[in-house]
């Protein structure tokens, strides 16, 4: 799995977990909704920068966005937004 593909998971794993929308969660991090959707679909890499505005309205450090999932952990369901 590319690191692309790892924040894309997480990111989206993070903001449905808190039931944020898109939108919500570009609104608080001062991002646009269509980075957003970039970032979630491996369109974009996300800089330091960014990565460390979602960390903090996601409450999670950046690293965690980066984190790869346990080999064995079962993958998350799809997303719809």
């Amino acid at each position: 799995m590319e690191i692309r593909e790892v924040l894309a998971l997480n990111l989206r794993n993070y903001r449905q977990a808190q039931e944020l929308s898109q939108e919500e969660l570009a609104h608080r991090a001062e991002i646009d909704r269509t980075y957003i959707s970039s970032l979630e679909r491996c369109v974009y890499a996300a800089s330091i920068d960014v990565l460390d505005r979602l960390a903090h309205v996601l409450g999670v450090e950046a690293a965690d966005l980066l984190r790869r999932p346990d080999p064995g952990a079962e993958p998350a369901p799809a997303s719809k937004t």
